[in-house]
């Protein structure tokens, strides 16, 4: 119905700036499925329609059960001028499709930024466009950062929203203009889900939105594949209410075509949960991660229980390249990056990288070094082929002789609040940090497709005693990851 279109790589980095990421037809018949009921009359938001394809796929569902939904009056928006003959070919054959199956169809099109609409209406100004009382809502929002000094920022400010991504403050706007009980169905990044950053929005949406469903997606490539698209993706449908549902469906699927979902109803309470005056939004994918992260919760501390904190690494290396080395000499020290990372352990120095290994020692860099002792190092980000989240690895001094050392910005590094830990401490979190149970806890309620340090602080670990006789029987860490679990398995069940 929507035709594909096709993309050359000028127009790929055109859309990359305006946040575009096409919602493919056979996601969008998934999303249109979940609205339940259907209104008899349909007042329809899609606040960045690009082509239509949520557009038509409501369209096509309404014609096949037809006797259900009367009328349709479609509100759509979308900024780039590109899509205006595409967006408007679309509408015209679904109002043809609609004549033939009985039932009216509208649309207004504004070929605009929903943000200059949304806001002043929101906020009622004099000269603001009326917008109708929204009942559905299907939304893939631009995926964008926003600068805390840009002009979107400060029209989300000015209606009480605060993010840093354009999608979602393209939600918060689209909750406020649901009328009660309205349905809203949106695919977006997880990245929403928990972290410090979406935490107001966390606060928006569950506060006056129902979560009914959400589906995730074991590719993080395969639903925007023409675009290169390597976060994690989340489809959410929720319900304008402040009463929340006692259940949600958790779905996943591969987001190929054709692809098989598999899903399960989990109490709510399974899924939002609070620490402190946050909520995190967890979505264990199948049963295996769901007993991990049960498991897991159950532990009984967290870093700052066990009397640990953690950091990025200071050295930003193109900010600080003047000062990095290819290869150590007398004037430097080491400087680690996530390829040092082997078995379990920083390997320094490490033949074959492209990496600088070493960062002059001087006035300018000495706010980027720390102490050399031991330290639990992890990566920050993760490559697509790789199936772990969490990689751990333990950094020795013994190994590595020097008295100070840099870590890479993207490297997050366990110490003693500016001090070295323990060893057999150290070793203990290294191997419950590399465990299959922590990194399927960790993936359940994770965002990101990176690990923050607010992330890592939140999670849950193991007593200190524990950690630090798993770490005292085991002074190697080249395990294999099932002999890892077996370690992991006697502080969880035991």
């Amino acid at each position: 119905m929507s035709k594909t279109l096709t993309i050359d790589k000028s127009d790929q980095a055109r859309r990359a700036t305006l946040g575009q990421f096409f919602t493919p037809p056979h996601i969008a018949d998934v999303m249109v499925s979940w609205i339940d009921p259907l209104p008899e009359t349909i007042y329809l938001l899609d606040a960045g329609a690009g082509t239509g394809s949520l557009i038509a796929a409501l369209a096509r569902r309404v014609c096949r059960e037809q006797g259900v939904t009367r009328q349709i009056h479609v509100t759509a928006f979308e900024i780039d001028p590109e899509l205006a003959q595409p967006l408007a070919g679309c509408i015209a054959e679904c109002q043809r499709m609609c004549d033939a199956a009985g039932v009216f169809l509208t649309a207004n099109i504004h070929h605009t930024d929903f943000l200059s609409v949304a806001v002043p209406a929101i906020r009622r100004e004099l000269f603001a466009e009326t917008l109708p009382p929204f009942n559905i809502a299907l939304v893939n929002p631009p995926y964008r950062k926003i600068r805390s000094d840009s002009s979107y920022r400060l029209l989300l400010r000015s209606v009480g929203i605060e993010t840093s991504n354009l999608y979602a403050g393209f939600l918060a706007l689209i909750i406020r203009l649901l009328a009660p009980g309205g349905q809203l169905v949106s695919i977006t990044p997880r990245s929403f889900c928990n972290g410090p950053y979406f935490r107001p929005f966390r606060n928006d949406l569950l506060g006056a939105m129902a979560i009914r469903r959400l589906h995730v997606f074991e590719s993080r490539s395969a639903v925007f594949h023409h675009d290169d698209v390597l976060q994690e993706t989340v489809m959410m449908h929720a319900t304008k209410s402040t009463q929340p549902h006692p259940t949600i469906w958790i779905s996943r699927s591969s987001g190929a075509v054709g692809h098989t979902i598999h899903e399960q109803p989990l109490p709510r309470e399974t899924i939002i949960r609070a620490t402190g005056d946050d909520q995190w939004i967890y979505i264990p994918e199948h049963e295996e991660v769901l007993w991990a992260h049960e498991r897991i919760q159950q532990l009984p501390a967290t870093l700052a229980d066990l009397g640990l904190a953690v950091s990025t690494g200071r050295v930003v290396d193109f900010r600080a390249k003047p000062f990095l080395r290819d290869e150590p000499n007398e004037e430097t020290v080491p400087l680690i990056y996530p390829h040092h990372f082997q078995e379990g352990a920083i390997r320094w120095p490490k033949a074959g990288i492209r990496k600088p290994q070493a960062i002059r020692r001087c006035a300018e860099t000495a706010h980027l070094l720390i102490p050399s002792e031991v330290y639990v190092v992890i990566k920050r980000f993760t490559a697509k082929e790789e199936r772990r989240r969490l990689v751990a690895a333990l950094y020795e001094p013994s190994r590595i002789p020097c008295d100070m050392v840099g870590f890479e910005n993207h490297v997050n590094y366990i110490h003693a609040f500016g001090r070295g830990l323990n060893l057999a401490l150290a070793r203990g979190l290294t191997l419950f940090l590399n465990s299959t149970w922590a990194d399927r806890a960790f993936r359940a309620w994770s965002g990101h497709t990176q690990v923050n340090a607010a992330d890592l602080r939140a999670f849950s670990y193991p007593s200190r005693a524990a950690l630090e006789e798993v770490g005292a029987k085991t002074p190697n860490l080249n395990l294999l990851q099932a002999e890892i679990d077996a370690l992991i398995e006697e502080i969880l069940y035991g």
